[in-house]
C-alpha cells in the first residue's frame, strides 16, 4: 500500500471496525463488522458492490444496462 501511495494513488481500504493499524495507509476507509477470518470475504462483498455501483453512477455509466453484454434475461 505504501508503494501505491508513493506513486500518488489514493487508497481505499476495507477493514474491520476497531482496526486502527490501517489508518495511516488509508485515504478512504470502509469499515465492516468484526467477523471470523473465513467469513470476511462475504461481509466485505456488500459494501464493495455498493461502492462499485455508486462509483459507476457518479461516472455516468448505466449500471442496469452494461455495455458489451452478450446475453440478457428479461422477466415479464
Amino acid at each position: 500500500i505504501q508503494e501505491i501511495r508513493a506513486r500518488g494513488a489514493l487508497t481505499i481500504v476495507v477493514a474491520e471496525e476497531g482496526d486502527d493499524a490501517v489508518l495511516p495507509y488509508a485515504d478512504h476507509l470502509i469499515t465492516v463488522p468484526a467477523t471470523p477470518t473465513l467469513l470476511q470475504p462475504l461481509v466485505a462483498t456488500v459494501p464493495l458492490q455498493v461502492f462499485a455501483c455508486e462509483l459507476a453512477t457518479a461516472r455516468g455509466n448505466e449500471v442496469d444496462q452494461p455495455r458489451n453484454l452478450a446475453k440478457s434475461v428479461t422477466v415479464e
